[in-house]
């Protein structure tokens, strides 16, 4: 799969103000006193990365404003994946067959529904593989909880199964796509290319 651009976002202190709502000095301060991670230019302007700004609010349980949620939408990457299947070995296959397919993925592994909602929660990953069937939180259950989620972005999560019908369950839930085991890495590639060409078609049409 050929790899989705990544446009990194920087905004100014004056632009974190605006999106959030507050004064210029609020955001200011924000950064002083550590809870806003930025950094300095030679002319001493303050900027922050939008991942910073996105980890910033999530991590305080701020509303996250429409004009980031419209930003982070425009701009869908795949660079952070979640694989979550109980099964280790399905669970290293899919792993080894993205990293042969796209070598500059970060991939993390979770297998079981609690570790997988820890690590969505930690690692906000652009792209989740999510087995239907998991002990403790089922994918169904964590599937909906993800899509409630209004705090951070919206990954892709395509639901995979032995049991093809799972498929409706895990849609209705929110997955952008369903696949049978044996999962077919390359048809798994092509499928994660077309949900994101879709989903930044769609945002450019707004």
């Amino acid at each position: 799969m050929a790899r989705t651009d990544k446009k990194i976002r920087i905004f100014s202190a004056l632009e974190v103000a605006n999106i959030c709502g507050v004064v210029n000095q609020t955001a200011i301060n924000w950064i002083k006193n550590g809870y806003l991670q930025a950094f300095q230019t030679p002319g001493g302007q303050y900027r922050v990365y939008s991942e910073d700004l996105i980890s910033f609010l999530t991590e305080r349980g701020m509303r996250m404003p429409d004009e980031l949620h419209k930003f982070l939408e425009d701009k869908l990457s795949i660079d952070t994946v979640l694989i979550v299947d109980d099964e280790r070995e399905l669970n290293d296959s899919i792993k080894k067959g993205l990293e042969i397919i796209n070598e500059d993925y970060t991939i993390y592994q979770a297998f079981d529904g609690f570790e997988a909602g820890k690590l969505s929660a930690e690692k906000k990953p652009h792209l989740i593989i999510l087995d239907v069937d998991l002990p403790g939180v089922d994918g169904v259950r964590l599937c909906k909880s993800l899509r409630d989620d209004t705090g951070i972005a919206q990954p892709v999560i395509v639901g995979i199964s032995g049991d093809a019908s799972t498929e409706a369950a895990i849609t209705e839930a929110g997955a952008d796509a369903f696949m049978a085991k044996p999962i077919d890495i390359q048809a798994l590639s092509n499928k994660i290319e077309e949900i994101v060409e879709e989903r930044n078609n769609s945002a450019k049409k707004r």
